[in-house]
């Protein structure tokens, strides 16, 4: 049996014959940049995540990049966030002139430890960036309430956790901008790339809104020097349709978490994900930890499993980031955990028996 880490071809089955007719209806207009479909997929996020406004954007990375550029930070500002997250996170702090601070990771959640900021605030930080890892929001009444004490501002970088809640609260509601990614491989994925900025703010929305387009208003007047980062309309039309599956999705991804925490459990050393009691993950991934990963990983893969390393470097290891002055050993939970994390497959597809082979197939390699 074969099981891909991500089958797009069963997600898109059933849909493709609704994703056609709002495609025809773009196709009718020649509407293809900033067209009806992008403000009706805005003002459908507003109502789904109860958030005042949404911008949609070209990307997650440019998502994060406008949040940044938004709230004013650059040359001199400090912003921290985690090193056990995808690059884009710290790559829009410095592509804004401004420093990531990185600091350790809770060793069960893998999203930023709130009791590790505080030892890091100086007077040059300006913000926090945390990450709602894998799905599952982090602890942001703990970041929130370190952030008002401080007056600092809070980006949430949310691309891989939309739906995801914090005492019942959605992810992107906490902070002054939440970002969100529509890569294809995410639980809200679109037919390309595509990002969206939320915020309760009425003059950061305006201030998005401007910097999507060149830092343009009105026409050809240019206040400020922003990007070019429109939503296209086609990848509007795509995600309008599936957005109204996304809460069915989510649900699904939550049971077939269970199925594998109950046939993974006391398996091997691995230790199945930990979900704090106060969230409500989206699973976008389903991350094993075993000391035993790189070997697990090659049997998976010779048996026909999908599987992936997210991440197996932290950034601040990474080679551009040398300017910064990290070394190893200064972060020993996200490096430790880079060593022996492993994602199995957990989309809404999966059917029964195909997660019955995963497990299997996990056992057999600790038999």
């Amino acid at each position: 049996m074969k099981v891909p880490m991500l089958d797009l071809h069963a997600q898109y089955e059933d849909l493709m014959p609704q994703i056609r007719a709002q495609l025809d209806e773009v196709f009718a207009t020649h509407h293809y940049i900033m067209g009806a479909q992008v403000k009706e997929l805005e003002e459908k996020m507003q109502d789904y995540l109860g958030i005042k406004h949404a911008i949609g954007c070209a990307s997650g990375t440019d998502a994060l990049v406008l949040a940044v550029k938004a709230l004013g930070l650059g040359a001199g500002d400090e912003i921290i966030t985690t090193p056990f997250t995808f690059f884009a996170t710290a790559s829009s702090i410095w592509r804004n002139n401004a420093k990531p601070v990185f600091v350790d990771i809770d060793p069960q959640t893998f999203n930023l430890d709130a009791k590790n900021i505080e030892q890091a605030i100086t007077s040059h930080t300006k913000a926090i960036m945390p990450v709602h890892l894998f799905g599952q929001c982090s602890n942001m009444d703990a970041i929130m309430e370190i952030a008002q004490k401080h007056k600092l501002r809070v980006i949430e970088d949310n691309a891989q956790g939309i739906g995801s809640t914090w005492n019942g609260k959605m992810s992107c509601a906490f902070g002054d901008i939440g970002t969100l990614s529509f890569f294809p491989s995410k639980n809200l994925g679109a037919m390309g790339d595509g990002g969206m900025c939320l915020t309760n703010d009425a003059e950061l929305a305006t201030a998005l809104r401007q910097l999507r387009v060149h830092g343009e208003g009105p026409k050809y007047y240019h206040k400020c020097v922003g990007l070019n980062s429109r939503l296209d309309t086609i990848q509007a039309a795509v995600l309008l349709v599936k957005l109204d599956h996304l809460e069915s999705w989510s649900q699904q991804r939550r049971v077939n978490a269970s199925y594998y925490d109950k046939h993974l459990a006391h398996v091997g050393d691995i230790k199945t994900p930990y979900i704090d009691p106060q969230a409500r993950s989206i699973y976008n991934q389903y991350t094993l930890i075993t000391a035993r990963r790189d070997e697990l990983m090659a049997h998976l893969q010779k048996k026909g499993v999908g599987c992936a390393v997210y991440y197996p470097l932290p950034l601040h290891l990474q080679e551009c980031f040398a300017d910064l002055g990290y070394k190893a050993g200064d972060f020993p939970v996200a490096e430790e955990l880079a060593k022996k994390v492993l994602s199995i497959p957990i989309y809404p597809e999966l059917t029964q028996e195909m997660q019955q082979y995963v497990v299997d197939s996990i056992k057999e390699f600790f038999s």
